[in-house]
């Protein structure tokens, strides 16, 4: 995709939604930083669910410490991987209490020295919680940076690094959002709702999937 293409293809996802959110429910970074480290091979959906009793008691490190392993098993139990999510969380409490006055770091690197945070999960605390401008590739970004010829890479961090470059300076804040709720509700894995897309004209993507009614037919 072209400059030009690519300056009018976030203009008109910016148009239509003109200060998108995450749809993770929290209350301070500490608990987005879980909310996000919980969301891994979960959907938003099933871990609000899991937090809404969690974050209520506990919005700091020191409190989910407090609160302890099994403690907090018994609030996520519903999300998938959630015996070994539970150790990374707690984990990560210890090194947020000892190291780091119980604040959440802004920066990368100290993010990914917590247990059960990656580079993905690091860049969507940054970008929600602090305003950096960071682009969290997750599987809807990834499909969309190349279904579109957006920004096309084999990796994750492909396209990260390629969204980068290629993203003008006035859509960087948001477009993290943007291309996750595109590729949520519009540029779907299986059927992606081409009819009703607004960025369909100058999107590779080929052949572009006609209206139910019309495929019917």
């Amino acid at each position: 995709m072209k400059r030009d293409a690519i300056f009018e293809f976030y203009r008109r996802l910016a148009e239509a939604n003109p200060a998108p959110e995450t749809e993770l429910q929290y209350t301070n970074p500490y608990t987005l930083l879980v909310a996000v480290a919980l969301s891994a091979q979960a959907t938003d959906v099933g871990v609000n669910k899991a937090t809404r009793r969690l974050f209520a008691e506990v919005s700091t490190p020191q409190q989910m410490l407090d609160l302890g392993e099994e403690g907090l098993r018994d609030h996520i139990k519903t999300i998938g991987l959630f015996n070994t999510k539970a150790k990374n969380v707690i984990a990560a409490a210890r090194i947020l209490v000892d190291r780091h006055g119980g604040e959440v770091p802004r920066d990368r690197a100290a993010l990914e020295e917590l247990p059960g945070v990656g580079r993905k999960t690091a860049n969507v605390v940054m970008n929600v919680a602090f305003g950096a401008d960071t682009i969290a590739v997750d599987t809807h970004i990834f499909r969309v940076a190349n279904r579109t010829g957006l920004a096309p890479g084999k990796t994750p961090l492909a396209v990260e690094l390629k969204l980068e470059k290629v993203t003008p300076a006035p859509f960087r804040t948001h477009a993290h959002h943007w291309l996750i709720l595109h590729g949520r509700y519009i540029c779907k894995a299986r059927r992606p709702e081409c009819w009703r897309c607004p960025v369909a004209d100058l999107c590779a993507f080929k052949p572009k999937t006609p209206p139910p009614a019309e495929a019917k037919g």
